[in-house]
């Protein structure tokens, strides 16, 4: 299943990576701090109201997860606490163009996943205000809120970094994980001398390339809202700053031969196999991939996860980043039930631990063993922020296509990378004049 970057959405804003499942791009400068006025939202997210019964429908981009039967498995824990509850699911192979016209139609269910370019103004029309008890302590609870209502939650937590199998680097000698930019090199060479392809790029499915820039950068920068200091230049983008510095890095890794020979292939799903096999050693994506890499065949405890080193200084910083957001459908006709079962999902169901992904409770340590070993390493995160909107309005105006990975592309191929930089600043130049900024 594709995964969109660290959802993290407007390139980023600092994480998420990162999201297969998807990501939340909402630019959002509310700052609510009232909960909705109704009192049975307020008693289902509570966990009370063992009575509540009556059927919901839930639709879901995890199309996967409806298949392999693991959603009615979330079901049926749930029915252990309502036990007069019914559950279905609809998996919407293309969510994220569908949710949009379902949601219009009057026909997005009872519970759904928020679309990731939603504005907020726009949610109290399809959503239901969720209560502030589910809140509590739970990361990035502000971005789908407006005018003091909360209307979605996040259900899981990503970072990003390098995923990584134990066994081919054990075959080509590699003993420790690289902490420094220097060590990544080498290792990646001596991979290369096993026969093993260092690193699965993913150059040809296009959206995984976004790690490599527009999902990393703001965390590169150290700032969630370094977009935001860009908005006020006319050439904000530079062979040295943190999108260049990142590119270059993916330049050398193409240059030398450390990523697939095909790079015009979308061999997404095969490559898996490839990194569950110890064929492939690496992927630069976030930790959602990793139940996807064991579910190909690996061996839980052969594979790792450890930060990107992006320099040689030894310290690093990571990005989190929410998944898709879920939420209430304004056209509910049994709220109650939705409220209570979205409240189960994203806390009691066990779908951020299946999903690879850190809990949404700040204080909750999290049960993937292999983020374990990836805060043994005291990155410094970066946690994901609302930003301005103004840098994508930018953006698109001058048709640069950031959130896709394909910007990406172009660089870490160009010919010329400071005139491939040049280029985009011209555009982004003129955008910004003609909107008045």
């Amino acid at each position: 299943m594709k995964k969109s970057t660290l959802a993290i959405l407007s390139l980023l804003t600092a994480a998420a990576v990162l999201s297969a499942c998807g990501g939340k791009n909402d630019n959002n400068t509310a700052s609510p701090s009232a909960s909705p006025s109704g009192s049975a939202s307020a008693s289902a997210s509570a966990g009370g109201a063992s009575d509540l019964g009556g059927k919901i429908l839930v639709l879901t981009h995890r199309t996967d997860l409806v298949n392999d039967g693991t959603m009615d498995k979330y079901a049926a824990k749930f029915k252990e606490k309502y036990p007069k509850a019914q559950i279905e699911f609809e998996g919407l192979t293309n969510y994220a163009t569908d949710i949009k016209t379902r949601l219009t139609t009057g026909e997005a269910g009872d519970v759904n996943f928020l679309p990731s370019a939603m504005a907020t103004s726009e949610m109290p029309k399809y959503y239901e205000p969720l209560p502030d008890s589910m809140f509590d302590n739970v990361y990035f609870a502000d971005y789908d809120a407006f005018e003091g209502k909360r209307y979605g939650i996040t259900t899981g937590v990503n970072t990003q970094g390098l995923v990584y199998n134990k066994k081919a680097f054990e075959k080509a000698g590699i003993d420790k994980v690289p902490t420094t930019l220097d060590e990544l090199y080498a290792d990646a060479q001596k991979l290369k001398d096993a026969g093993i392809i260092p690193l699965y790029m993913n150059f040809g499915a296009q959206w995984p390339m976004g790690s490599w820039g527009e999902n990393t950068y703001s965390y590169v920068a150290g700032d969630a809202k370094w977009t935001d200091t860009l908005i006020s230049k006319d050439a904000p983008f530079t062979v040295d700053g943190p999108w260049g510095q990142m590119i270059q890095i993916g330049r050398k890794f193409v240059e030398s031969g450390w990523v697939e020979k095909d790079l015009s292939t979308n061999n997404w799903e095969m490559s898996k196999g490839e990194v569950a096999s110890g064929k492939v050693a690496m992927y630069f994506l976030g930790n959602w991939v990793i139940p996807q890499v064991i579910g190909a065949g690996a061996a839980a405890d052969d594979i790792g996860f450890f930060p990107f080193p992006y320099d040689n200084s030894g310290k690093y910083n990571a990005p989190l980043g929410g998944d898709y957001f879920i939420g209430v459908s304004k056209d509910s006709k049994n709220k109650e039930l939705a409220t209570a079962w979205v409240n189960f999902f994203v806390k009691e169901s066990g779908y951020d631990t299946d999903s690879g992904f850190l809990p949404i409770d700040k204080t909750a340590e999290p049960k993937v063993p292999q983020m374990a070993e990836f805060k043994s390493f005291n990155p410094t995160f970066v946690e994901s922020e609302a930003v301005d909107p103004k840098y994508n309005e930018i953006a698109n105006k001058a048709e640069i296509a950031l959130g896709t990975g394909s910007v990406d592309q172009d660089l870490i191929v160009a010919k010329d990378l400071q005139k491939a930089f040049d280029d985009l600043n011209k555009k982004w130049a003129k955008a910004k004049k003609d909107l008045g900024y």
